[in-house]
């Protein structure tokens, strides 16, 4: 199985190192790069995903979501087949146990983003309140996908079917700039930290019996991360933080681990570090899920407008700190096994 992108062409795209040798690799295979913010997210024109890509192609699109750590596509044609076939050119996807009625049944590799909108249902809640009882902070929604795991995925690509006419909008971070952004003394105390992941970490439960609870004791995942983690193929040194699965930095009491993690949250978080993008039908956005965190829109639900995506995720490896220590799973997760 294929848990990264493939070697060859994962060299080849390691070995462009320099602004200079991405713009010369990604002209050599006919494409067009156009940064969309200073430290993370690029346009790339030229590619008709639903057609194939050569090998040209594939390795200047690893090379360009590797230096920008998002990357994105307008005016695709992609169906599921043709999703799911573009995103094996760069790694193998991910099969969910579980997904809800919206996603398409022929294709198991994709899961489609209105599935969530029936979660709060199951357990005796509308979206709304499920979706609030979930976010019990500003800074919440931000998170990379399955991070409680102990192999969260590779990468992520998700596929624009219909999108509000405004709103709607995903923002991402790049988690490698947050973290060269830190102090010198700020970075060596992160490097030799360690903090536990968990699903459903800040859920305020409602009166009474809730079953989302009892669903989150029965179906607990949790993994132990470096703080710092080192990414696999860039060697880049990056501030693993999100405000959706961490719970605790290791070591410390909650009062100094919560103090810690909201001053990191928030300078991962810094607008500088982000980029937004205004999703059209047929846009498609391939982010790095080892060095960014995201945060879904959450302007467009009084507006009433339809809003379908279709994601792919790519299988991941384990996170491996500064030190060299592999993360290690708490409960629920086992590396490959989804």
């Amino acid at each position: 199985m294929t848990t990264e992108f493939d070697s060859e062409a994962r060299d080849m795209a390691k070995g462009v190192t320099t602004d200079a040798a991405l713009e010369e690799c990604v002209r050599a295979a006919g494409l067009t790069l156009r940064p969309a913010a200073g430290h993370i997210g690029a346009e790339i024109e030229g590619a008709d995903l639903a057609s194939g890509l050569d090998d040209a192609q594939v390795t200047a699109i690893r090379a360009a979501v590797l230096r920008w750590k998002v990357v994105f596509f307008r005016g695709q044609r992609l169906d599921h087949a043709g999703h799911v076939a573009f995103a094996r050119r760069f790694g193998e996807p991910v099969v969910l146990r579980k997904r809800g009625s919206a996603s398409p049944a022929d294709f198991p590799e994709i899961e489609t983003t209105a599935d969530r909108l029936e979660l709060g249902g199951r357990f005796g809640m509308d979206h709304e309140e499920w979706l609030g009882r979930r976010r019990h902070t500003l800074l919440r929604g931000w998170h990379c996908d399955h991070g409680a795991r102990v192999d969260p995925p590779a990468a992520t690509i998700l596929r624009a079917e219909t999108v509000p006419p405004y709103g709607g909008d995903t923002t991402w971070s790049n988690l490698a700039a947050a973290y060269a952004g830190l102090s010198a003394p700020l970075r060596r105390f992160a490097d030799g930290l360690r903090a536990e992941h968990r699903l459903g970490v800040g859920y305020q439960p409602r009166p009474g019996d809730d079953a989302y609870v009892r669903h989150l004791l029965d179906h607990q995942v949790a993994s132990v991360h470096p703080l710092v983690r080192v990414h696999p193929e860039t060697g880049e040194r990056v501030l693993y933080v999100n405000g959706y699965y961490v719970e605790q930095i290791t070591d410390l009491s909650r009062a100094e681990s919560a103090a810690i993690l909201e001053l990191l949250l928030a300078e991962a978080t810094r607008p500088e570090y982000t980029v937004r993008f205004r999703w059209e039908p047929g846009s498609v956005a391939f982010w790095d899920n080892r060095a960014t965190i995201h945060l879904a829109p959450s302007d467009t639900t009084h507006l009433g407008f339809p809003r379908t995506m279709h994601r792919v995720m790519l299988t991941g490896d384990i996170p491996a700190g500064v030190d060299g220590r592999p993360s290690e799973p708490v409960t629920g997760t086992e590396p490959g096994h989804w």
